[in-house]
């Protein structure tokens, strides 16, 4: 497999690109993306075999089971910086080994219901949420603690619209290179 070919399964919208600026649009497209993902999300798996749940979306890839409880784990986790940043100000986020996180055993080997449900009540929570965000709020940030980057809230909306987005292709790109459809 070429270096382009494993590029564009590992990231097969793209790379994020942080948005120079946001309109009322933008932020409402992005917020319907993470409000519906859970529900995309299940009509994509509901059907899977346990083998096709332990199939990686590519070469050293994770697992569509550990990409589900990944989901799970990286949406608690924003969801939380979406609250601190509102509460506090320009607060230090606390990062998290993704990596070290999707390697556990509950990642590696639970069934995904109790993921798919914990995204289904966390993203009615958060769509609560970002729904009620003022124009305010959205331009206030968090600072990452690997890079010092200061995240504003509209940025982190439409990273992780891109985020459901992402990991829903790789589920859908092996899906039907593997004729599961």
């Amino acid at each position: 497999m070429s270096t382009q070919e494993l590029e564009d399964l590992k990231y097969p919208i793209g790379k994020f690109q942080f948005p120079t600026s946001f309109s009322k649009t933008e932020i409402e497209n992005n917020i319907h993306i993470i409000c519906h993902f859970p529900q995309v999300l299940r009509e994509t798996v509901q059907y899977l075999s346990d083998e096709q749940l332990n199939t990686p979306y590519r070469p050293d890839g994770w697992t569509v089971r550990q990409v589900v409880h990944h989901l799970a784990d990286s949406h608690m986790n924003s969801y939380i910086r979406f609250k601190w940043t509102i509460t506090e100000q320009e607060p230090t986020i606390k990062a998290y080994n993704e990596k070290a996180w999707a390697e556990l055993s509950d990642a590696k080997y639970d069934a995904i219901e109790p993921s798919l449900l914990l995204l289904t009540a966390l993203h009615l929570k958060w769509n609560n949420l970002l729904n009620n965000l003022s124009e305010e709020e959205l331009k206030k940030a968090f600072v990452h603690p690997q890079n010092g980057k200061k995240i504003k809230l509209h940025e982190n909306i439409s990273l992780y619209a891109w985020h459901c987005n992402h990991h829903l292709a790789h589920i859908l790109n092996l899906t039907e290179r593997m004729n599961w459809t």
